[in-house]
């Protein structure tokens, strides 16, 4: 590497399955057109499985047979490189480094994010899902020249953990009763649980349009459903509160359809999209 060569900042992640889009780098730009600023570059790659070791031939007694090892898979990888502001020198990039941590891994996912995104619409892939750290096998940032960096190499690096620890116990065994009813028809979800979590993602990767849409549905779903709800009535103070937001949430689903939100209607989104995921959590609270 040239003492001269500008060093690039990169977050990388490996999952335990094929990522989707072909192997390959991929350039990002801001805004829309050819003419928009580039901002980073995705390298999609794929990682070969090991070779499936043989099972020893099967004995000829009637002893009961080794359960078979799993197969092997391959891997993705992805890496996330940051094209917009390069590093001086390698004491400028190690400073970056030893200071970087979950803010940068979560921008660098919403990067990839957004390109999973495109490739899954582009294939009409349904199932091509949002990736999650928590998903991941290896999480890393690093530094690199462009070159390096760009085949998944690196002058330095470090590895992230995602402490479990600090997930409180309460939090854990909620969900364990909550699916043991469902799993056993002792409760039945709710059609805008799930229309809650698709806005919910839309909103969080920046989709502001879809989930101005998304909303107005959920919305609607919630208060249908929740007002016959066993616990309707010590949901209705929450209830009145939706239905006083569902004008807003129109006109904003309203503007998504003719082109981008305002600053006002993009508040209308969040707000009333926290409502219901409040409204739910309380719901689940009275159940348990």
């Amino acid at each position: 590497m040239s003492a001269s060569s500008p060093l690039f900042r990169f977050i990388q992640v490996e999952l335990p399955w094929q990522l989707g889009p072909p192997d390959g780098r991929y350039l990002l730009r801001d805004g829309a057109g050819p003419d928009g600023t580039p901002t980073h570059i995705v390298v999609f790659a794929t990682l070969g499985a090991p070779e499936r070791r043989r099972l020893t031939a099967r004995r000829r007694t009637r002893e009961a047979e080794p359960a078979p090892e799993p197969t092997p898979v391959a891997t993705g990888r992805a890496t996330v490189i940051d094209s917009r502001h390069p590093l001086a020198t390698e004491a400028e990039a190690r400073a970056w480094l030893a200071g970087a941590g979950e803010r940068e891994l979560d921008a660098g996912l919403s990067v990839l994010n957004r390109a999973l995104h495109a490739f899954r619409v582009v294939t009409a892939d349904p199932y091509l899902h949002t990736i999650d750290r928590r998903q991941a096998i290896v999480t890393r940032l690093g530094f690199g020249a462009g070159e390096q960096v760009a085949d998944g190499l690196w002058s330095d690096a470090r590895a992230l953990d995602l402490s479990e620890g600090r997930r409180r116990r309460s939090r854990i065994l909620a969900p364990q009763a909550r699916l043991a009813a469902v799993l056993g028809a002792r409760e039945l979800p709710l059609a805008c649980e799930e229309l809650t979590l698709r806005a919910r993602l839309d909103l969080d990767q920046g989709r502001e349009r879809e989930a101005a849409l998304q909303l107005l549905v959920t919305l609607d779903a919630a208060l249908a459903e929740l007002a016959v709800d066993p616990h309707a009535e010590e949901l209705a103070e929450r209830l009145t509160e939706l239905r006083g937001q569902r004008d807003a949430a129109a006109a904003a689903a309203q503007a998504a359809l003719s082109g981008s939100l305002d600053d006002a209607q993009r508040q209308t989104v969040a707000f009333t999209l926290g409502r219901i995921e409040a409204v739910l959590r309380a719901r689940a609270a009275a159940n348990a």
